[in-house]
């Protein structure tokens, strides 16, 4: 994910190589969640995949309605707590293989 480390909303707004970029990481994490399917909700079932997969239809479909407030908030807010999320997971596979 590009680094938005110190940056603020406006910062965020106008810069818009990072914009782009984070937008475009957002869309393959969107990809991803749609490839893994089912299984997503098996591994890590307190994720809100429907809504991390709908979201992928609006990058990829509906760019030009992103509100870019909503973008920044999901990368200061929501992304973290995905991204420790799927560490978890992929140590605990790693560890033990993944439980079924």
């Amino acid at each position: 994910m590009p680094d938005t480390e110190g940056m603020d909303e406006t910062a965020f707004e106008e810069n818009r190589v990072v914009y782009d970029a984070v937008e475009r990481c957002l869309e393959r994490i969107c990809e991803a969640a749609a490839k893994l399917g089912d299984m997503a909700g098996y591994l890590m079932p307190d994720q809100p995949w429907h809504k991390i997969r709908a979201f992928g239809n609006i990058l990829r479909h509906e760019y030009d309605a992103i509100e870019p407030d909503r973008l920044f908030d999901i990368v200061k807010t929501e992304l973290p707590s995905l991204s420790a999320a799927c560490v978890t997971t992929l140590q605990r596979i790693q560890e033990r293989g993944p439980e079924r």
